[in-house]
Protein backbone atom coordinates (compact mmCIF):
# COMPACT_ATOMS: atom_id res chain seq x y z
CA UNK A 1 0.00 0.00 0.00
CA UNK A 2 1.74 3.43 -0.65
CA UNK A 3 2.42 5.87 1.58
CA UNK A 4 0.96 9.11 1.99
CA UNK A 5 2.41 11.74 0.00
CA UNK A 6 5.39 13.90 1.69
CA UNK A 7 5.24 17.31 0.00
CA UNK A 8 8.29 19.14 -0.39
CA UNK A 9 8.02 22.82 0.61
CA UNK A 10 8.84 25.54 -1.92
CA UNK A 11 9.23 23.19 -4.74
CA UNK A 12 8.02 25.53 -7.38
CA UNK A 13 8.05 29.04 -6.03
CA UNK A 14 5.07 31.18 -4.45
CA UNK A 15 2.84 30.84 -7.08
CA UNK A 16 1.18 28.08 -7.20
CA UNK A 17 2.62 26.38 -2.87
CA UNK A 18 -0.69 27.05 -1.01
CA UNK A 19 -2.96 26.82 -3.71
CA UNK A 20 -1.25 23.32 -4.81
CA UNK A 21 -1.94 22.31 -1.06
CA UNK A 22 -5.46 22.74 -1.83
CA UNK A 23 -5.63 21.56 -4.89
CA UNK A 24 -4.30 17.82 -3.07
CA UNK A 25 -6.55 18.58 -0.12
CA UNK A 26 -9.50 19.02 -2.47
CA UNK A 27 -8.97 16.12 -4.58
CA UNK A 28 -9.09 13.63 -0.79
CA UNK A 29 -12.07 15.03 -0.64
CA UNK A 30 -13.37 14.18 -3.85
CA UNK A 31 -12.27 10.63 -3.44
CA UNK A 32 -8.65 10.39 -4.95
CA UNK A 33 -7.10 7.76 -3.05
CA UNK A 34 -3.99 6.64 -4.65
CA UNK A 35 -0.92 8.64 -3.01
CA UNK A 36 1.22 7.94 -6.42
CA UNK A 37 -1.34 10.34 -8.25
CA UNK A 38 -1.56 12.87 -4.91
CA UNK A 39 2.10 13.56 -5.47
CA UNK A 40 2.09 13.90 -8.81
CA UNK A 41 -0.55 16.01 -9.35
CA UNK A 42 1.43 18.22 -6.73
CA UNK A 43 4.72 18.03 -7.61
CA UNK A 44 3.87 18.84 -11.30
CA UNK A 45 3.68 22.85 -11.95
CA UNK A 46 0.03 22.95 -13.63
CA UNK A 47 0.40 26.42 -13.91
CA UNK A 48 3.28 25.64 -16.51
CA UNK A 49 1.08 24.18 -18.74
CA UNK A 50 -1.25 27.20 -19.36
CA UNK A 51 -1.12 30.88 -20.53
CA UNK A 52 0.18 33.21 -18.37
CA UNK A 53 -2.90 35.23 -17.96
CA UNK A 54 -4.86 32.43 -16.71
CA UNK A 55 -2.06 30.94 -14.09
CA UNK A 56 -4.12 32.41 -11.21
CA UNK A 57 -7.03 29.68 -11.77
CA UNK A 58 -4.19 27.13 -12.45
CA UNK A 59 -5.40 24.96 -9.56
CA UNK A 60 -9.01 25.61 -9.81
CA UNK A 61 -10.99 22.67 -10.83
CA UNK A 62 -11.70 23.84 -13.85
CA UNK A 63 -10.97 23.13 -17.22
CA UNK A 64 -9.15 25.81 -18.96
CA UNK A 65 -8.77 26.65 -22.91
CA UNK A 66 -4.66 25.73 -24.41
CA UNK A 67 -5.85 27.29 -28.13
CA UNK A 68 -6.92 25.34 -31.37
CA UNK A 69 -10.33 24.73 -29.64
CA UNK A 70 -8.40 22.26 -27.30
CA UNK A 71 -8.45 22.48 -23.45
CA UNK A 72 -6.57 21.03 -20.49
CA UNK A 73 -8.60 18.89 -18.25
CA UNK A 74 -9.51 20.00 -14.64
CA UNK A 75 -7.35 18.05 -12.28
CA UNK A 76 -10.23 15.81 -10.23
CA UNK A 77 -10.90 14.32 -14.40
CA UNK A 78 -6.62 14.22 -14.42
CA UNK A 79 -6.24 12.37 -11.23
CA UNK A 80 -9.64 10.27 -11.55
CA UNK A 81 -8.70 8.77 -14.93
CA UNK A 82 -4.68 8.76 -13.65
CA UNK A 83 -6.12 6.80 -10.86
CA UNK A 84 -8.16 3.97 -12.74
CA UNK A 85 -5.23 3.76 -15.24
CA UNK A 86 -2.92 2.55 -12.37
CA UNK A 87 -5.81 1.04 -9.88
CA UNK A 88 -4.38 -2.67 -9.01
CA UNK A 89 -0.54 -1.64 -10.24
CA UNK A 90 2.44 -1.86 -8.44
CA UNK A 91 4.02 -0.19 -11.15
CA UNK A 92 2.40 2.02 -13.58
CA UNK A 93 4.62 0.48 -16.83
CA UNK A 94 4.15 1.71 -20.31
CA UNK A 95 1.39 3.69 -21.08
CA UNK A 96 -0.47 5.08 -24.14
CA UNK A 97 -1.65 8.62 -24.18
CA UNK A 98 -4.09 9.41 -27.13
CA UNK A 99 -4.25 13.87 -27.18
CA UNK A 100 -1.08 15.29 -25.70
CA UNK A 101 -2.96 18.76 -25.66
CA UNK A 102 -0.54 20.74 -23.00
CA UNK A 103 1.30 17.63 -21.82
CA UNK A 104 0.05 18.34 -18.32
CA UNK A 105 -1.54 14.36 -18.56
CA UNK A 106 1.90 13.49 -19.93
CA UNK A 107 3.60 14.81 -16.77
CA UNK A 108 1.44 13.57 -14.38
CA UNK A 109 1.99 9.97 -15.79
CA UNK A 110 5.88 10.69 -16.04
CA UNK A 111 5.59 11.87 -12.51
CA UNK A 112 3.91 8.16 -11.28
CA UNK A 113 7.01 6.65 -12.91
CA UNK A 114 5.13 5.45 -15.77
CA UNK A 115 6.93 5.21 -19.17
CA UNK A 116 5.24 7.22 -21.41
CA UNK A 117 4.27 7.16 -25.29
CA UNK A 118 1.48 10.25 -26.25
CA UNK A 119 0.35 10.83 -29.66
CA UNK A 120 -0.95 14.41 -30.61
CA UNK A 121 -2.41 15.06 -33.97
CA UNK A 122 -2.14 18.92 -33.94
CA UNK A 123 1.63 19.69 -34.91
CA UNK A 124 1.27 23.58 -33.19
CA UNK A 125 -0.59 21.90 -29.99
CA UNK A 126 2.58 19.05 -30.01
CA UNK A 127 5.09 21.93 -30.15
CA UNK A 128 3.26 23.52 -27.19
CA UNK A 129 3.92 20.20 -25.23
CA UNK A 130 6.91 19.73 -25.91
CA UNK A 131 7.96 23.19 -25.17
CA UNK A 132 5.78 23.03 -21.77
CA UNK A 133 7.74 19.59 -20.68
CA UNK A 134 11.12 20.66 -21.06
CA UNK A 135 10.11 23.87 -18.59
CA UNK A 136 8.51 21.49 -16.01
CA UNK A 137 12.18 19.33 -16.67
CA UNK A 138 9.74 16.25 -17.67
CA UNK A 139 11.21 15.25 -20.87
CA UNK A 140 11.24 11.66 -20.90
CA UNK A 141 8.18 10.98 -22.72
CA UNK A 142 8.24 9.92 -26.34
CA UNK A 143 5.59 12.26 -28.23
CA UNK A 144 4.41 11.60 -31.72
CA UNK A 145 2.85 13.36 -34.07
CA UNK A 146 0.18 11.65 -35.53
CA UNK A 147 -3.53 9.64 -35.71
CA UNK A 148 -4.82 8.73 -32.53
CA UNK A 149 -7.03 6.50 -33.69
CA UNK A 150 -4.55 4.38 -35.04
CA UNK A 151 -2.39 4.22 -31.83
CA UNK A 152 1.50 3.22 -31.35
CA UNK A 153 1.27 -0.67 -32.99
CA UNK A 154 5.14 -0.69 -33.47
CA UNK A 155 5.52 -0.39 -29.77
CA UNK A 156 2.76 -2.06 -28.49
CA UNK A 157 1.75 -3.65 -26.21
CA UNK A 158 0.55 -0.86 -23.57
CA UNK A 159 0.29 -1.44 -20.14
CA UNK A 160 -2.14 1.39 -20.10
CA UNK A 161 -4.24 3.76 -22.78
CA UNK A 162 -5.62 6.93 -21.59
CA UNK A 163 -7.31 9.08 -23.99
CA UNK A 164 -8.01 12.97 -22.97
CA UNK A 165 -10.76 13.13 -26.57
CA UNK A 166 -14.14 11.70 -26.45
CA UNK A 167 -14.46 9.05 -29.27
CA UNK A 168 -18.25 7.50 -30.13
CA UNK A 169 -16.80 3.98 -29.47
CA UNK A 170 -13.38 2.62 -28.56
CA UNK A 171 -10.85 3.46 -31.61
CA UNK A 172 -10.85 -0.55 -33.27
CA UNK A 173 -7.22 -0.12 -33.25
CA UNK A 174 -6.63 0.24 -29.90
CA UNK A 175 -7.80 -2.51 -27.80
CA UNK A 176 -5.32 -4.88 -29.29
CA UNK A 177 -2.29 -2.73 -28.78
CA UNK A 178 -3.66 -2.99 -25.13
CA UNK A 179 -1.39 -5.96 -23.16
CA UNK A 180 -3.28 -8.78 -21.04
CA UNK A 181 -4.24 -7.53 -17.41
CA UNK A 182 -3.71 -3.41 -19.44
CA UNK A 183 -6.40 -1.16 -19.07
CA UNK A 184 -8.01 1.58 -21.16
CA UNK A 185 -9.34 4.61 -19.53
CA UNK A 186 -11.24 7.09 -22.43
CA UNK A 187 -14.31 9.25 -22.53
CA UNK A 188 -17.15 8.18 -25.14
CA UNK A 189 -20.29 9.54 -26.52
CA UNK A 190 -21.05 12.96 -28.17
CA UNK A 191 -23.65 15.45 -26.27
CA UNK A 192 -23.48 13.22 -23.47
CA UNK A 193 -20.41 11.45 -22.80
CA UNK A 194 -19.21 9.26 -19.61
CA UNK A 195 -15.81 7.77 -18.79
CA UNK A 196 -15.20 3.97 -19.76
CA UNK A 197 -12.82 1.62 -18.44
CA UNK A 198 -11.83 -1.31 -20.33
CA UNK A 199 -9.93 -4.03 -18.57
CA UNK A 200 -8.15 -7.13 -20.84
CA UNK A 201 -7.81 -10.33 -19.01
CA UNK A 202 -6.40 -13.47 -20.90
CA UNK A 203 -9.94 -14.10 -22.33
CA UNK A 204 -12.03 -11.36 -22.50
CA UNK A 205 -12.98 -7.19 -22.06
CA UNK A 206 -14.44 -6.13 -19.40
CA UNK A 207 -16.06 -3.03 -19.13
CA UNK A 208 -17.16 -0.61 -16.90
CA UNK A 209 -19.38 2.95 -16.96
CA UNK A 210 -17.98 5.80 -15.03
CA UNK A 211 -18.71 9.44 -14.61
CA UNK A 212 -20.15 11.49 -16.77
CA UNK A 213 -17.34 14.30 -18.11
CA UNK A 214 -17.02 16.50 -21.09
CA UNK A 215 -14.18 16.59 -23.59
CA UNK A 216 -13.60 17.74 -26.60
CA UNK A 217 -13.77 15.14 -29.83
CA UNK A 218 -11.52 12.95 -30.98
CA UNK A 219 -11.03 13.73 -34.96
CA UNK A 220 -9.20 11.75 -37.25
CA UNK A 221 -5.90 12.54 -39.23
CA UNK A 222 -3.50 14.76 -38.09
CA UNK A 223 -2.95 18.32 -38.82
Amino acid sequence: MAQPVSIAQGSYGMISERTRLRMIERLRQQGIRDERVLAAMYEVPRHLFIDQALATRAYDDVSLPIGQGQTISQPLTVARMTEKLLEGRSSPGKILEIGTGCGYQTAVLLKTGAQVYSVERLSGILDKARLNLRNAKLVHARLVHGDGHQGLPDVAPFDGIIMTAAARQVPPALLPQLATGGRLVLPIGDQEQHLWLYEKTATAIQETRLEAVRFVPLLPGKQ
